[in-house]
């Protein structure tokens, strides 16, 4: 089956959110067959930074509203926000 690999921005749930928390807890409670390959803090504003994850899935349905609830159901995640969604073999920019 193809896999996907899609980029999602979180935003954190207050300025004093733990992010290396987070991050940590979206790794150890990623649904079977999905994986945070990578990730890269960006700022916002106010020194503010939200985390760009890059996820790997299963291209089956049902897999990307399960990964979208792994993550909001997180402790120190406000928002999230899918950037991009493509098969793995295609580089994202």
């Amino acid at each position: 089956m193809p896999r996907l690999v899609a980029r999602i921005r979180i935003m954190p749930a207050d300025a004093e959110s733990n992010l290396d928390s987070v991050i940590h807890s979206i790794k150890s409670s990623m649904p079977v067959g999905m994986e945070m390959k990578g990730y890269a803090l960006e700022p916002i504003a106010f020194g503010i930074k939200a985390i760009v994850g890059d996820f790997f899935l299963e291209d089956a349905e049902g897999q990307m509203d399960r990964l979208e609830e792994s993550i909001k159901n997180i402790e120190g995640v406000g928002e999230i926000d899918v950037m991009n969604v493509s098969r793995q073999s295609v580089k994202m920019k």
